[in-house]
């Protein structure tokens, strides 16, 4: 589906973690609706790498582009040399920034700083001599401890929800300039859907209490559940938004979710209903009560008035769309 009526054949796109869960559905979504587009993805792929909580470093994987055509390139977006012939061999119309350290239970914060903070606004000045248009990846984990989830309400309490905050800063500090370019900020909620398998651990509830029902478990939700509330956002309005904020009516950050908060429960039971399955429920204390967010609701007003943004799935739409690729996946990928 076509989100707005900007033509991009023709048009030569830069998708940085471009084989991560985001950034490989953006790469298909040109390669299908745009064949002549070019679009280029720059990933630093996955390595085995890992920080001092065992998770990867990198969640980028092949599989993700599997039947992608455009140019692929190995890399890390903190490589100053990289990036320089990045600007000197290429001329981009559109970058979508969706590089990341992604995991909010990391602790390296140097890392987390320089990779989220520095690369994206040594990026910005490349989309500034290009005159590209920059969307980026912001994240809803800067709301942190707020009641309030309205962009300008941020009070991160992690280093990633932070440097996410540091990167609407930079945003804006630019936007104060006359720019040849827009800028727009995306501030995902809790997105789920196909291609994020390889995040492990990390990949959504629904994609994991489904692998749960499909091995025949029971799945294990924390007590009070059915009052743990998240907005919950599938992958396709997340390309609609990134789609759209390629012609803003104004440049900003913009929260990106349906503005509707569901349960854990909520997913179990669609997941149990459309998969045919009825395993039960098996409920356990909360280890993180004090620490956990119980609730997370996009305020999308203003992503409506600037990027005309309209969320069209609904949780049960989206587990519906999603479920024939759990069960691949189930068939194919997963171990056990």
């Amino acid at each position: 589906m076509k989100y707005n009526n900007i033509n991009f054949n023709k048009k030569t796109i830069l998708i940085t973690g471009g084989a991560g869960f985001i950034g490989s559905n953006l790469a298909f979504y040109f390669q299908k609706n745009y064949p002549e587009s070019k679009i280029v993805v720059l990933d630093c792929f996955r390595s085995g790498e890992t920080f001092s909580n065992g998770n990867l470093k990198s969640f980028g994987h092949f599989k993700n582009l599997l039947g992608f055509n455009g140019v692929v390139i190995s890399g890390d977006i903190n490589d100053k040399k990289l990036l320089k012939s990045l600007e000197n061999n290429y001329k981009f119309d559109y970058i979508f920034h969706q590089a990341a350290i992604s995991d909010t239970t990391a602790i390296e914060q140097d890392i987390m700083i320089k990779t989220n903070v520095n690369a994206y606004e040594d990026l910005l000045k490349i989309a500034i001599k290009h005159r590209a248009n920059m969307i980026y990846a912001s994240s809803a984990a800067t709301y942190g401890d707020s009641d309030r989830f309205e962009v300008g309400f941020e009070k991160p309490n992690n280093v990633y929800g932070f440097s996410k905050v540091m990167m609407d800063n930079i945003t804006y500090e630019y936007l104060k300039k006359d720019l040849p370019i827009s800028i727009v900020g995306l501030k995902y909620f809790n997105v789920y859907g196909p291609k994020e398998f390889f995040k492990n651990k990390t990949a959504s509830m629904v994609v994991q209490f489904g692998h749960q029902i499909l091995k025949g478990l029971t799945p294990k939700l924390f007590e009070g559940s059915d009052k743990i509330l998240r907005d919950f956002i599938y992958i396709e309005d997340i390309i609609q938004a990134n789609i759209k904020a390629c012609k803003p009516k104004k440049s900003g950050v913009y929260n990106v979710g349906t503005g509707n908060a569901r349960s854990f429960e909520d997913i179990v039971n669609i997941l149990q209903k459309e998969l045919e399955i009825d395993n039960g429920k098996e409920y356990i204390p909360n280890p993180y009560i004090g620490s956990y967010q119980f609730f997370t609701e996009a305020n999308i007003q203003t992503t409506k008035k600037f990027l005309d943004y309209e969320p069209r799935f609904s949780l049960e739409d989206g587990i519906k769309a999603y479920i024939p690729e759990i069960k691949r996946l189930f068939a194919e990928e997963v171990k056990w």
